[in-house]
């Protein structure tokens, strides 16, 4: 990246926009399917879209031989419409819409149960459709102490448990799909835990399961100046696969069918392939605090509001003299009070310069709200390629669902 380019980009494109590294994306999903699979060679990623369902993102996961991981219909749609095959999606998630659950486990997709409501629900769409095969896993939840309830899944040691248990393995139709867990701690501690807890459910219940999917909740790659930020260290992929890894590789050494083990990324996957860049609207002074507004908002790149400073590099993209600053704000455009993109920048800038966050790929995208501007573009570069991933968003977009004259 340098000034000439995003000067070319910015008479493009605008003064903001989202750039996505297809390629970084790529030696992720590699390494981490390595890390596990030199250790348990069963072993395949199922992609969480709600991370990031950009398209282009979605379909090379699908070329590299992944799974879809929606928990919605929406997301569902996305999978197909990026060519994926049902048998290739799974549906987690604490609502589902049934009318489109039955759609997909007639085409061979799986669904997890998250709750007992869906019990019945299941038990209807088996009825109705006797000569179909419905693929129905169970999401478990257990204490992996990390101090957290957590919502989703059933109690494996409920009465509800055993009722969906008993579900996908009475029904003549239904075939077990697997067990699936997730925990949203990403500290490595909490890993071993729950392929402990899950290999001991298992065999508490005697039986082997098609599929062992331990959720997400992986740290992914980040600059050493955001690693600082947390309380933790952060693990890399290897390590992640050694906690858990061996425990399947032993267990399943002598079973001639082994579980295929599945694991649901994703900020570990795309956290660090977008970049958000923004232009510099106006630097001021504010009893003593330098202040600059960007032509972007913290929620373009961290809607969670997690306080920790991205990794940041400004280009002089502007006409006029950088000056130096110390403990300089980046504010956003909205009327938010606290919408700061990054806090205590220290080094020269300009009004029109480009200021280039990394690290912003995870749950960017999806849950920026169409809020006082509409959305920015994303592209793609290749080489010398550029490539229109995503249109800015227009009035049009957002509004044409409103009726102005009710």
């Amino acid at each position: 990246m340098n000034e000439q380019l995003l000067n070319k980009l910015i008479n493009r494109f605008g003064g903001a926009f989202y750039i996505l590294d297809t390629k970084q994306f790529k030696l992720n999903y590699s390494q981490l399917k390595k890390a596990f699979a030199d250790i348990y060679p069963n072993f395949e990623i199922a992609y969480s879209y709600k991370t990031n369902y950009t398209p282009k993102l979605c379909k090379t996961v699908d070329a590299l031989g992944g799974y879809a991981e929606v928990v919605s219909d929406m997301e569902m749609k996305i999978a197909l419409k990026a060519g994926v095959k049902p048998e290739k999606i799974i549906w987690n998630g604490p609502y589902k819409n049934y009318d489109e659950v039955e759609n997909l486990l007639l085409a061979g997709g799986t669904v997890n149960i998250d709750s007992v409501y869906e019990i019945e629900k299941i038990k209807d769409i088996a009825a109705r459709n006797p000569q179909s095969v419905l693929n129905v896993g169970i999401r478990v939840n257990f204490d992996i102490g990390d101090g957290v309830t957590s919502r989703f899944g059933f109690d494996i040691h409920s009465e509800d448990f055993k009722k969906a248990f008993a579900l996908v393995n009475g029904a003549d139709n239904i075939v077990p799909a697997g067990i699936q867990c997730h925990f949203a701690t990403r500290r490595l501690e909490t890993w071993k835990p729950r392929a402990e807890k899950m290999i001991a459910l298992l065999d508490g219940l005697g039986i082997v399961p098609r599929r062992i999917d331990l959720g997400g909740g992986l740290f992914g790659k980040m600059a050493d100046s955001l690693k600082a930020q947390f309380d933790c260290d952060i693990p890399d992929y290897l390590q992640y696969a050694g906690e858990v890894a061996p425990m399947f590789a032993e267990r399943y050494k002598n079973e001639r069918e082994k579980p295929l083990l599945l694991i649901e990324p994703g900020s570990a996957l795309v956290g660090d392939c977008m970049k958000f860049a923004s232009q510099v609207v106006n630097v001021k002074n504010v009893r003593g605090k330098s202040i600059a507004t960007l032509l972007g908002s913290i929620y373009n790149i961290n809607p969670t509001l997690n306080k920790k400073n991205p990794p940041v590099e400004v280009f002089h993209t502007g006409a006029g003299e950088a000056e130096e600053y110390a403990n300089l704000d980046f504010g956003g455009f909205t009327c938010i009070e606290s919408d700061y993109l990054y806090r205590n920048f220290s080094g020269k800038l300009a009004v029109g310069d480009t200021v280039v966050f990394g690290n912003v790929g995870s749950y960017s995208v999806v849950l920026k709200p169409p809020f006082i501007l509409p959305n920015f573009p994303v592209i793609e570069i290749d080489g010398e390629n550029v490539n229109l991933i995503k249109k800015g968003e227009t009035f049009d977009d957002i509004f044409h669902t409103f009726d102005f004259n009710a």
